[in-house]
């Protein structure tokens, strides 16, 4: 008899922190309401942990269905959640690294205000993103992504107060929705021809229909509105915006929601659906170009970012790009590798981060703290130092560590795959050396010494601006005085410090993981364990254009090209990085700017919105029409009481003069009418 895992109680977990913080965190002093914010996601997790130790006595996939939650007509659709081994990946992926980031911001945020209503916020997202993964039907998946989506919106607009914050969580949360407009219209037509969400239902019927090769075709269709959502939540080419801007979030957020777990969403939905995809190959393409387009254009914004935690938001975005070059060549399996791995080392990436700007009282921009810091940093965090350095070797693909293994296996794929191509290949190849380059230099000038004019000196003219500035609001926070004392201006800081053990072991335990977590892919076993839910019964014949060895040595060389470069420029020789930067001053600028690619977009779409808003449908449309219309009306009716007000003057003359003349009118009338 098979157990019954109740994997509805996983997130309700989740769900019932968020409750208590909510609804009685006011009342609880911050260390009540922190660990109880750490509580359920922490049972969360040992509720997966047994899950996984139920795993040999169930039959997968694992459908665990209760009553309909809606009925409606033909439309029948169940609460229900489907246990896989791609939703099994997930559910540790999201509740592991998810607790370890709850416990980071027990020390993180304990002198920010506003303490209980975070973690309430953050087991809200871990509730939203745990039903998107176990969800057995797009429907239910469907909320799930929309809820982390509102979940991201008041996360990164967590200091509320602060402009720049609520406008970034307002630009997340717009852009997420163009997105999820293609997403929702492809779940339209999946219910209009399947008449089901339900994940077995349709991939049944799908795996009935041959592979198409039109671009009108049903499944090509739906891939490709499917993938507009993808790229809008995992923030791709054109989508890509609102994740950079996001960084206005505390450092825990964009560990949790903008590294380990909602940017990957689209990734996850597109493996999820593999089924349509393998039959839509057109689609295939266009995930194919738009995740290496993506990684080369954010590792190439990402090289002239002074902010470290710009830097890693452009990372995340190329990153993001390397697993759906995998998925777009139906190495599905090789993409959630990376997504594993990613949650690793860009978390650990952003937790050290945070701990940076921890030790250094709020400044963020490299040159600043390589500055501020006598000696070097590393001197002041050795725990931070060393698992930044973990994280940087991993992500930069050294041999040895997780990032090596699952970016190695993705640039082997699209070159020898299934659905090879060697220009898409190449792309990804340079995207790599970017990112050891990068990635490098963030390590380099935030822990290593250097000369204070250089760090000092800001390019075109501007200072650099601490992005996650702490709100002083003593509203906000227990007190204005306190707060400033808790944190000083970043020039007021005198002896840069580690963090507190709440931070660093969960640092330890991401730098474990970061460093050995891409073993358990030798030998394809992970890719094997996967097989199953990715065997859609379109198998396609590889191309070895070139041995898995020959392309691995090549990454290995490109990756330590970059950490040499980044030695050169920025250890060795950093005159001459002055020098580069003045004789190509033209693309530096265009660089440096990231291509003006938010002014081009307020050019062309959001002035000419807000213009069209406020002239057409403000003043024309709500002022003049509907307003004109109702205050017209208003006014006649008015000025008629007004007049027939004054036929009730009370003076009996008056009143008898009216009586006559309607009597006259009376009488003239009989007359005429008589006459006819």
């Amino acid at each position: 008899m098979h157990p019954n895992l109740h994997l509805w109680l996983i997130p309700f977990l989740c769900f019932l922190g968020f409750a208590c913080n909510l609804l009685l965190g006011r009342t609880w002093s911050q260390k009540t309401a922190g660990w109880v914010g750490v509580l359920f996601p922490a049972a969360a997790f040992v509720d997966a942990l047994w899950v996984v130790s139920q795993w040999s006595r169930i039959t997968v996939p694992y459908l665990e269905t209760h009553s309909p939650w809606i009925a409606a007509g033909p439309l029948t659709i169940p609460y229900g959640f489907q246990l896989d081994q791609l939703s099994l990946v997930m559910m540790l992926i999201v509740t592991g690294v998810g607790l370890l980031i709850h416990v980071y911001s027990l020390g993180y945020m304990a002198h920010e205000g506003g303490f209980y209503r975070f973690f309430a916020y953050l087991n809200m997202f871990m509730f939203f993103m745990l039903l998107l993964v176990l969800a057995g039907n797009y429907l239910l998946m469907f909320i799930g992504w929309e809820g982390v989506g509102f979940a991201s919106y008041v996360l990164i607009g967590f200091f509320f107060r602060k402009d720049s914050a609520s406008a970034a969580g307002m630009k997340a949360f717009i852009t997420n929705r163009i997105g999820d407009f293609g997403f929702l219209i492809g779940l339209f037509f999946i219910f209009d021809h399947f008449h089901s969400f339900d994940y077995t239902t349709v991939f049944a019927q799908v795996r009935q229909m041959p592979v198409e090769h039109a671009w009108s075709g049903l499944l090509t269709v739906i891939g490709l509105l499917l993938f507009v959502g993808a790229t809008g939540k995992s923030a791709q080419i054109p989508l890509y915006v609102w994740l950079p801007d996001a960084m206005e979030g505390p450092t825990p957020v964009s560990a949790l929601i903008h590294a380990a777990t909602m940017v990957t969403a689209g990734v996850y939905m597109v493996c999820r659906s593999a089924a349509i995809y393998d039959r839509a190959p057109l689609a295939l393409s266009v995930v194919l170009a738009t995740g290496a387009l993506t990684a080369i254009f954010a590792a190439s914004i990402g090289i002239l970012q002074r902010d470290i935690k710009k830097v890693l938001a452009y990372s995340t975005v190329s990153q993001l790009g390397y697993m759906f070059m995998a998925c777009g060549a139906m190495a599905y399996g090789a993409g959630i590798f990376h997504l594993m791995t990613h949650a690793f080392f860009k978390g650990l990436l952003f937790l050290g981060a945070g701990s940076v700007i921890h030790a250094m009282s709020g400044e963020q921009d490299m040159f600043r703290i390589q500055a501020l810091a006598p000696g070097g940093l590393r001197r002041y965090v050795p725990i931070t130092f060393w698992t930044f350095l973990i994280a940087t070797c991993a992500i930069s693909g050294i041999p040895g560590f997780s990032g090596f293994f699952s970016k190695d296996k993705i640039l082997y794929e699209v070159l020898s795959g299934q659905h090879p191509n060697a220009f898409w290949w190449a792309v990804g190849t340079i995207a790599a050396l970017m990112t050891s380059f990068y990635m490098f230099r963030a390590l380099f000038v935030t822990f290593l010494a250097g000369p204070e004019t250089a760090a000092l000196s800001h390019p075109t003219g501007q200072e650099p601006r601490a992005v996650e500035a702490h709100s002083v609001d003593a509203g906000f926070t227990a007190g204005h005085a306190e707060h400033q004392a808790a944190h000083p201006p970043a020039h007021e800081a005198a002896h840069p410090h580690e963090s507190p053990a709440s931070m660093t072991v969960p640092l330890i335990i991401l730098g474990i993981l970061a460093a050995f977590g891409g073993y358990i892919g030798l030998g394809d076993r992970f890719e094997n364990f996967l097989a199953p839910v990715f065997n859609t019964g379109v198998v396609l014949p590889t191309h070895p254009a070139a041995s898995e060895l020959s392309v691995s040595l090549i990454s290995i060389s490109v990756a330590v090209v970059g950490l040499l470069l980044a030695w050169f420029y920025y250890v060795k020789n950093r005159q001459a990085a002055e020098n580069l930067k003045h004789s190509l001053a033209g693309l530096y600028r265009l660089v440096f700017n990231k291509y003006w690619i938010d002014e081009l977009y307020g050019l062309v779409f959001t002035r000419p919105l807000a213009a069209f808003s406020r002239v057409v449908l403000w003043r024309i449309v709500d002022v003049g029409m509907i307003d004109g219309t109702v205050n017209g009306i208003a006014t006649f009716a008015r000025g008629v009481g007004s007049g027939l007000r004054r036929q009730e003057s009370g003076n009996i003359r008056s009143y008898a003069s009216w009586v006559g003349l309607g009597a006259v009118v009376v009488v003239l009338y009989v007359l005429v009418v008589g006459v006819r």
